[in-house]
């Protein structure tokens, strides 16, 4: 324990001077505060170093781009394998494991080693890898590395430890699984094949063991040839030339036959006894034609042939259909007897599997189920009902049913949350599954004593929205909403000036915020729109209203402030602002009004809601001159005001959503007052704009006739207007359309339309202006600035703002509100910016692309763009940087002081920009119910400035004893519940005051604010800076979050170049600094979330969700929360055949394949062949846990339990043959009384 005592003529050591020689620490005005030091805090810091430790938890989804299937009888295990080197694991649920191989090489092939616990992985890299599944984390145990031949097949019999393995070159090697080193026995293609052959047979494609003889194998090759190899003899038994081309073949159970699948669409099947030609060929899905040939069909890829005792065979297979029949989706036909199934799937179908009782290949199969590997989805049939259905799927595997564009973590939810969305989800759950149990039920798998309510929420692409049951490390969908639907269908000959915004993805969730104590709920949508929703256990008819906001300032002409009806502008009461007055956001011109339709319409008429969320306001950004309106930015909603804040790059709107009713509506610029912190130097003015559709007049024309050049035929009109010259004058850059602001990165780049392409990262830009003279966004729509009107008329000089200390150009444009378009060319040689070197030192690509390719991505087109993220935001300065304009990218409400004089906290919104300043806007609120919904709230904007470098993403709240103050909040009621005369409903309000946990009301608060670059503790009201922490100088911060873990509290981050940070509060002492990923894309850029008890996840791929800790305790825990992959099972005996069948029958003789590929009999083979690599002795996964002493503890209970494991089967096996020999004796004793006295004859 270390008490910090924190006062303000001293900075400690991990709060350094800012190297620019600017203070470190402003007061309001930006200067060093000399402000009176307030009474010592004492503010005991419990959170240490050890505390911390970053590991992997679960992966949730279906594995992206799948490649492998493979299936335990007897564990019940699935196996996934896929192109990027993860094994994902699958039991019962809660039993749900993903494994990566280090290189990273696509699985081509796995194998179980069956009720054994291991697994056989065969990679792109010619690698054979073997998994230890007998604890919680498998790890690699061997490793045999071909240096000569590429892996195209393997095949492990049932209860062998001889692994054969095909090759590109049509060789099969033997490798011994117990010690992972390669047989000397070998099948040379040369020798499989007849030596009159002239041709080269093709890769192995099937290995298999002849289910009457396991010394008989089945081969294979790509070209159509099939030998039966008698491995005793080591020479064919037969050979069959086929004409078409092979991909698969199943064994009948009794071995006397089997069936091939071929490249035309046709299934063979041949008999031992005559093996000259097929006895069979069908083609499934070809029609005889006219002039009676078969119909051309598509290759049928696998067949499975089962059998079964109480019906007649079942034949699997997948494609096969003719190909005039184009546009089908993917199938899988079953065929039972004469009829013929055919199953349509949503994806390309990866690979499949039948399950059968019985792991034996000599017995009747009985089939049960047939597992369906998709590209992107996994599916069960049940085979024992003649429908066909599926099975309901327990895993989540639909987390990408459409694109994810925004994650939100919540851990310890109040308890009752979870009950209530199931109960309102289950209602809507589809129907027709299969009433039989999962098949996959594998694993033990026990909820931990340590468990809390945990909720993820998932924001899609088609405007969707999922609740998600994370506690336990588990995955389960509580409930569904539809944000669509609370808008208009478009008509489809509605054409307008918004036409370019009728894409395919209009209602994509780009923000949520979720009050769980209210249950309030809001999203924003990538049509800057805000939908608020309430929940009710009700069905209720009401009608959403709508309220339509213009954050918009016209540059051009000065037009006075009109306060309409519902969105009165309020200025500075105290007449600070600057004169004359900036043109008011709601700027309502007939023109204008005239060409401001929302990008989609509310719906305006009764709508009867179902018990769940249900709308009741809409909030709508319009536009000017039909250009779209900018995208939202920041969003804060606080249950207990009534109150919802959003802003974009334009400026800030406040919405009492209880009045229905816009309270504040201004321009970033208004929002000062005369407390603009920054200088201004003035511009050169320029001509007005002619036209909304034609160009404007630049000094550069070369650049007007790119950007005419550049402009797609499907764009907008629109005032391209951009120009950066270091003389300081032209055009703002006023066509920068996206605006994405840290701590969540929109998906606007996976978002087809004009505008809406990937934001280029400002700050490794220093030099782009120098590279090709100017910056272009082709597609991007003008986003004009808010300008204060100057003396001297409406086209007064430009004024830029500058802070002291700092060079005279100030970024006044976040770094992801940028869109730049440079020539490939100008990359090419050295290093042309800083943004180039900073790319080429973090391994990161970035676009460059006309506007022709942006137009024309759609989600699915662009996840192959996912890794082209790169972003950094300096404070160094480019002639890009100079404009007036900057965004607002967090809003906080919180009880707090507004001015250094106040005494009492009252409500207000903190407002972060993405120039790094901080603004404290008061606000007074009715406190009595009835005058709260009858008398306006004030909202009058102050002056307030704080200061920090980089963009503000962060801000939180402690009071002076270092706790968490959580923001204000109404407890929740159901509006539509039926009246209650005994118990009216009132608000029930939840206060988190400062001055609650204080002994005297005036004690104060302590602010945290992070930044891109930095972060700062306030204490409140003095607003001195108490402490400091620059976070990054090379990379910067994505995101940041004040989160509680170990009763405690921290500040946690994660930056652009992987690295996740923790920093104590509110002394700022780095905790933890591990670099995480060694890449960034913007799939995690924008999915990335921190959550309290040490937990988070981003979306690690675009089907999958991966959960981390940075908690200690639950990495220490981790191995109990997990589930047990493998529990000892007996394996099941063989079926007796019987003395008759297997005299005549030709029982399989007994073989022995150690005497046959043992080093004794084979010899070895030649080291350059391949290459034996020890594994990590299966404790890769302890590394994580533990290390030192801990580790070696860890180490030796797992392998104490696994022993024990052991003696207990052996226990268990001695027990059962002792009962076998005592019932055996009994029943011989019997016998011989019953037969001492009689006579010979008798019997």
């Amino acid at each position: 324990m270390k008490k910090f005592r924190k006062v303000l003529d001293g900075l400690t050591t991990s709060s350094p001077v800012n190297p620019s020689g600017s203070p470190a620490c402003g007061s309001a005005a930006g200067t060093p505060s000399t402000a009176p030091t307030p009474r010592e805090l004492e503010i005991q810091e419990t959170l240490m170093s050890e505390h911390f430790q970053i590991c992997k938890t679960v992966r949730h989804g279906v594995p992206y781009q799948p490649t492998a299937l493979a299936f335990d009888p007897v564990q019940k295990i699935l196996a996934i394998g896929s192109r990027s080197g993860g094994v994902r694991l699958l039991g019962r649920p809660g039993v749900d494991c993903h494994c990566q191989h280090e290189s990273g090489a696509a699985v081509l092939q796995l194998q179980f080693l069956i009720n054994e616990g291991a697994l056989v992985t065969a990679c792109a890299d010619d690698t054979l890898h073997l998994w230890n599944l007998r604890q919680r984390r498998p790890a690699i145990l061997h490793s045999l590395k071909f240096n000569r031949e590429r892996i195209t097949f393997c095949h492990l019999p049932f209860q062998s430890k001889w692994l054969y393995v095909g090759t590109e070159r049509g060789n099969t090697h033997i490798v011994n699984i117990e010690s992972f080193i390669l047989s000397g026995y070998v099948i040379m293609w040369n020798k499989a094949i007849e030596l009159s052959t002239k041709t080269h047979p093709g890769p192995v494609v099937h290995l298999s063991d002849s289910p009457k003889d396991e010394g008989k194998l089945l081969i294979g090759f790509e070209s159509g040839t099939i030998v039966m190899w008698d491995l005793r003899a080591k020479r064919a038994d037969f050979r069959i030339y086929y004409d078409e081309a092979i991909h698969s073949a199943s064994w009948h159970h009794e071995g006397r036959q089997f069936m091939c699948s071929h490249s035309d669409g046709s299934l063979s099947m041949w008999n031992l006894r005559n093996t000259a030609k097929p006895f069979q060929v069908t083609f499934p899905h070809g029609k005889t034609q006219r002039d009676g040939r078969k119909e051309s069909c598509k290759p049928i890829l696998k067949v499975e042939y089962k059998t079964s005792r109480n019906s007649e065979a079942f034949v699997v297979f997948s494609g096969g259909l003719s190909y005039d029949k184009a546009g089908r989706r993917p199938t899988l036909t079953i065929m039972h007897g004469k009829a013929i199934t055919v199953l349509e799937m949503d994806y390309p179908i990866v690979d499949f599997l039948v399950l059968c009782e019985t792991p034996y290949l000599n017995e009747v199969q009985e089939p049960y189920a047939v597992v369906v590997l998709l590209e992107k989805d996994f599916v069960v049939v049940d085979l024992t009902q003649s429908s066909f259905p599926i099975f309901e799927n327990p895993y989540p595997m639909d987390i990408h049913e459409s694109p994810v564009t925004c994650t939100a973590y919540f851990a310890d939810c109040p308890p009752d949350i979870i009950p209530v969305l199931y109960s309102i989800g289950a209602k809507h759950k589809k129907t027709g599954y299969s009433l039989k149990e999962w098949p996959v039920s594998g694993g033990t798998w026990t909820v931990g004593s340590q468990t809390y309510p945990e909720i993820i929420i998932t924001g899609h692409a088609d405007g969707s929205i999922k609740f998600w049951d994370a506690t336990a490390i588990t995955l389960q969908m509580l409930y569904k909403l539809k944000t669509s639907k609370v808008f208009e269908k478009p008509k489809g000959g509605d054409v307008g000036r918004n036409a370019e915004l009728a894409e395919e993805d209009p209602y994509a969730v780009q923000m949520i915020s979720w009050c769980p104590q209210s249950r309030i709920f809001c999203v924003v949508g990538i049509s800057a729109h805000v939908i608020l929703y309430r929940f009710s256990k009700h069905d209720a008819n009401t009608t959403i209203t709508s309220l339509e906001v213009r954050l918009q300032c016209e540059i051009e002409d000065v037009i006075s402030p009109s306060d309409t009806e519902n969105t009165p502008c309020f200025s500075d009461p105290s007449g600070h602002s600057p004169q004359p007055q900036p043109p008011s956001p709601r700027s309502n011109t007939p023109d204008s009004m005239r060409d401001s339709i929302p990008c989609l319409k509310v719906k305006d008429h009764m709508i009867r809601m179902p018990p769940g969320y249900q709308a009741e306001l809409v909030v709508q950004l319009l536009g000017v001159d039909g250009d779209p309106p900018q995208q939202i930015t920041s969003l804060d909603l606080n249950s207990a005001y009534g109150l919802l804040a959003l802003g974009n790059c334009n400026g800030l709107a406040v919405v009492d959503y209880l009045q229905k009713t816009i309270l504040l509506c201004m321009s970033t610029l208004e929002l000062y007052g005369s407390a603009d912190p920054f200088q201004r130097l003035t511009r050169s003015p320029r001509k007005n704009r002619q036209s909304t559709s034609g160009l404007t007049e630049l000094s550069d024309n070369q650049v007007s006739l790119d950007l005419e050049r550049s402009k797609s035929p499907t764009s907008a009109p629109y005032a391209p207007s951009l120009h950066n010259d270091p003389r300081g004058t032209g055009e703002p850059v006023s066509n920068l359309r996206s605006c994405h602001y840290s701590p969540v990165f929109y998906l606007l780049d996976n978002v087809k339309g004009p505008g809406r392409k990937l934001s280029l990262p400002t700050d490794l830009k220093t030099d782009l202006d120098h590279v090709n003279g100017h910056c272009t966004s082709p597609t991007s729509h003008p986003c004009l600035a808010g300008r204060a009107k100057v003396p001297g008329g409406p086209e007064g000089p430009r004024l830029a703002r500058r802070g002291p200390g700092r060079p005279p150009f100030r970024k006044a444009q976040s770094a992801a509100c940028m869109e730049v378009s440079l020539p490939v060319s100008s990359l090419t040689e050295g290093y042309p910016s800083r943004r180039a070197m900073l790319q080429q030192l973090h391994g990161v690509s970035m676009y460059s692309h006309d506007e022709q390719h942006i137009t024309t991505y759609s989600w699915s087109e662009r996840e192959s763009r996912e890794n082209s993220f790169s972003r950094s935001r300096s404070s160094s300065v480019s002639s890009i940087d100079r404009e007036t304009k900057e965004a607002v990218t967090t809003l906080q409400f919180a009880e707090s002081y507004v001015r250094k004089s106040d005494t009492l906290p009252t409500p207000c919104l903190w407002v972060g920009t993405s120039l790094g300043l901080v603004l404290i806007i008061p606000m007074s609120i009715p406190t009595d119910e009835q005058e709260r919904l009858e008398d306006p709230v004030t909202v009058a904007p102050t002056g307030t400035v704080l200061m920090l470098k980089g963009s503000i993403l962060q801000i939180g709240f402690l009071d002076c004893g270092g706790v968490l103050i959580n923001s204000p909040y109404e407890v929740w009621r159901d509006q539509h519940a039926p009246d209650d005369p005994d118990r009216p409903r009132k608000r029930k309000l939840v206060n988190f005051s400062p001055s609650s946990s204080q002994e005297a009301s005036g004690d104060g608060h302590l602010a945290v604010v992070c930044s891109e670059r930095q972060a700062k503790v306030f204490f409140m009201p003095s607003q001195a800076c108490l402490y400091v922490h620059n976070i990054t100088e090379s990379s910067f911060v994505l995101r940041a979050d004040v989160v509680s873990v170990y009763n405690s509290v921290c500040l946690a981050c994660f930056c652009a170049n992987g690295h996740i940070m923790t920093l104590s509060l509110p002394s700022l002492r780095p905790l933890l600094d591990v670099s995480y990923l060694p890449l960034t894309d913007m799939r995690i850029a924008r999915t990335f979330c921190f959550t309290n008890g040490g937990q988070a996840l981003y979306l690690c791929s675009p089907t999958e969700i991966q959960r981390i800790t940075y908690s200690q305790e639950m990495c220490d825990n981790l191995q109990e929360m997990l589930g047990e992959l493998f529990t000892p099972i007996e394996t099941p005996e063989a079926q007796n055949r019987g003395f008759l069948k297997g005299f005549f029958g030709g029982n399989a003789q007994t073989f022995d394949r150690e005497e046959l590929f043992g080093e004794a009999a084979a010899g070895k083979a030649s080291r350059s062949l391949a290459q034996h690599i020890p594994g990590q002795g299966g404790m890769e996964g302890m590394k994580a846990a533990a290390g030192g002493v801990v580790g070696e503890l860890a180490r030796a209970r797992i392998a104490l339990d696994e022993r024990g494991q052991r003696l207990g089967e052996l226990e268990e096996r001695t027990a059962l043959m002792m009962t076998s020999a005592e019932t055996f004796s009994k029943h011989a004793h019997e016998l011989m009384l019953k037969c001492k006295d009689k006579k010979w004859y008798q019997f």
